[in-house]
């Protein structure tokens, strides 16, 4: 053990001291005197303080490395999300690991980045025990050089300073501004953390009493953290864009590291110290390890994505949930207008697919058919029950994020049966619906027209394509599953879209009011502010479901659509159109399974991945999800009946 600290304490340069030292680090890890960083700090410390030579001597080389190194990006900068655009910062951590770079002997979160290159690395540091942080810091603060802790506190002061400056910058840009709290600039805490933050470092360094100064911060501080929260109130109502989801979390971020910081200038001497030192410090470690992540990019970068489409679509989807006996009589009621237009959906699918188009036709003219259907349903009310999951979802997860108190998980198992039981209904009275309708239509048509809707061949080949035992329909199902979810992040999208840029205000004032009407332009605005969720979903689902088929063809992967609703409607036409041959020697039944296997996939793929999709969005911890299901799960177990029958009149389990 003494053969790695002597290469460190003889080190010459700057280079050769930084490589000595990490090579110390992690053959003190792998020593025989335990494992992880804690028996390398305890190493260390126990090599170090044998006699006051070799004290000094690791002093003053440790205060020569310090000296040397800049730690204002490791202070100000790691674990802060960077201004830069998405692909030019995967670029650069992907050439990273696979391009060798040079090392920087002066930069000292590049240090810090080689010394914890590992979550187990950075963990055990920060499961270090109190009595060898203290001797640690105690050890630091009394024997570096005046050079090293002139370098070192100015570092960490300039850190301070870039935190404070973005926290203003992002704080009083236009796009958050506009949706705080109206008045003047100079009240706004964002604009006055600036000051008390520097009043505090002056304090600080000057070596005078921190108190009061770390007062005024705190408060400074806590005014930007409830400014944030009206901003975070504000985005439902004036929509959410990248950019301001992106200022709230950097402004977030850099509170929460500012907050330690201060906590560290205003700690007394003694274990207070070194307790806010290790906080401090343990951060930082994990976060530059994260800073060098290719995984941990797309996830924030995909949650900036989650929290601009999910924000609005839980409060869509709420008002497909029924909380009275009134609302699920609704939903059975709009969900049978919504399969018998599904009867004449799938019987226009049926013809054009008896026309055998080329492709891209074929495709377009089933895209038009859906989501010319889709909209005349959200036109009249009617309800399709596979649209529902994607937004009950979104609404689930939020109800999940701001649901309180103990009987928190009783109160989510309400809205969970009440939310399975209207989606229940909506799929039982279109399928059910579908199915009449369909056998009517047939007979209607064989009055007038003296034939079946449909041949022979087509009928029985429908049996088939939708059987699971026979045909892909089990994976093709599981996709349909995840185009309804996009469709739903399509609608959410264009929504908060128009919301954002203030689309219907625009259509309200625009010139042609003098042309067309000021009144009929405020109709246009109103129907748009109203319908533009639905719409966008509606147009997006019709065009994925089309043109799935049509792409699978292009990349010669075998794609194709099943959805419950309009393959009942298919099965139905196909069984009526064959007349006393309906059964076909079982390949009905096989269909019928078919539809089956749709329900449950179509349905369960989409509110799983929306579910996914809204818990990412409020950053709900995996475990707390889990939590809250399994509670669902339970309950289900013990009181299937409640996810089932219709809502009582006296329920008080409203969200």
């Amino acid at each position: 053990m003494i053969d790695p600290l002597e290469t460190f304490l003889s080190a010459a340069s700057p280079e050769d001291r930084v490589d000595s030292f990490v090579r110390l680090i992690r053959e003190m890890r792998g020593s025989g005197a335990g494992q992880g960083t804690r028996s390398a700090v305890g190493a260390i410390l126990d090599a170090v303080e044998v006699s006051s030579e070799m004290r000094e001597r690791f002093l003053a080389s440790l205060s020569a490395l310090l000296a040397e190194t800049d730690g204002t990006a490791l202070f100000g900068d790691v674990g802060i999300p960077s201004d830069r655009g998405f692909l030019s910062e995967l670029g650069d951590r992907i050439s990273a690991r696979l391009i060798p770079s040079p090392r920087d002997a002066h930069d000292l979160s590049e240090i810090a980045s080689r010394l914890f290159r590992s979550d187990s690395d950075v963990d055990t540091f920060r499961d270090l025990p109190l009595s060898d942080v203290h001797r640690l810091v105690r050890l630091v603060e009394d024997g570096l050089s005046k050079e090293a802790a002139s370098v070192v506190s100015g570092a960490f002061a300039d850190g301070f300073r870039l935190l404070l400056s973005r926290i203003q910058a992002h704080g009083l840009s236009r796009e958050l501004r506009a949706r705080s709290t109206p008045g003047p600039v100079s009240s706004s805490p964002f604009h006055r953390i600036l000051r008390s933050g520097d009043a505090l470092l002056d304090a600080w360094l000057g070596g005078r009493q921190t108190g009061p100064a770390l007062q005024a911060f705190n408060k400074d501080s806590g005014e930007c953290r409830k400014e944030a929260r009206v901003i975070q109130k504000h985005l439902e109502d004036s929509g959410v864009s990248i950019d301001v989801v992106f200022g709230l979390q950097v402004i977030d971020r850099c509170l929460t590291r500012t907050a330690q910081m201060a906590e560290v200038m205003g700690a007394a001497e003694g274990p207070d110290r070194s307790r806010a030192v290790h906080r401090l410090l343990s951060r930082l470690l994990h976060l530059a390890h994260q800073d060098k992540s290719v995984l941990h990019l797309v996830r924030w970068n995909m949650h900036l994505l989650d929290r601009k489409i999910v924000e609005r679509t839980g409060k869509t989807g709420e008002h497909y949930v029924a909380a009275t006996p009134s609302e699920y009589r609704h939903i059975w009621i709009a969900a049978a207008g919504g399969g018998a237009l599904t009867v004449f959906t799938a019987a226009f699918k049926m013809l054009v697919h008896e026309w055998h188009l080329a492709a891209f036709p074929e495709s377009l003219l089933y895209s038009l058919n859906y989501a010319v259907s889709f909209l005349l349903m959200q036109a009249f009310g009617l309800v399709l029950a596979t649209k529902q999951p994607a937004m009950t979802a979104a609404a689930l997860a939020q109800i999940m994020r701001e649901a309180k108190g103990e009987d928190r998980e009783e109160r989510i198992a309400g809205f969970f049966a009440r939310l399975t039981s209207s989606q229940l209904a909506a799929a039982i009275s279109n399928v059910v619906t579908v199915g009449v309708g369909a056998t009517v239509f047939v007979g209607g048509w064989l009055l007038l027209a003296g034939r079946p809707w449909v041949d022979e061949k087509t009928a029985r080949d429908t049996f088939l394509v939708l059987s699971p035992l026979d045909s892909g329909t089990i994976f093709f199902a599981a996709l349909t599953g995840v185009l309804l979810w996009m469709g739903s992040l399509a609608g959410g999208w264009f929504e908060n879209w128009s919301t954002y840029h203030r689309l219907p205000e625009g259509i309200a004032r625009h010139p042609l009011g003098r042309i067309f009407g000021t009144e009929r332009m405020k109709r246009a605005a109103d129907g748009l502010s109203r319908n533009a969720s639905g719409w966008a979903t509606n147009v997006a689902l019709g065009f994925l479901l089309g043109f799935a088929p049509a792409v699978g063809i292009f990349f010669g992967i075998p794609f194709d659509v099943r959805h419950v609703t309009l393959s009942t409607g298919q099965l139905a036409l196909a069984a009526s159109s064959l007349g006393e041959r309906w059964f076909d020697e079982g390949a009905f039944l096989r269909g019928l399974a078919g539809i089956g296997v749709m329900f449950v996939l179509n349905l369960s793929v989409a509110f799983s991945l929306s579910l996914l999709n809204a818990a990412r969005a409020y950053e709900m911890e995996t475990g707390e999800l889990g939590g809250v299901l399994r509670h669902v799960l339970r309950r289900a177990l013990r009181r299937p009946v409640d996810f089932v029958r219709p809502p009582r009149a006296s329920s008080g389990e409203a969200p």
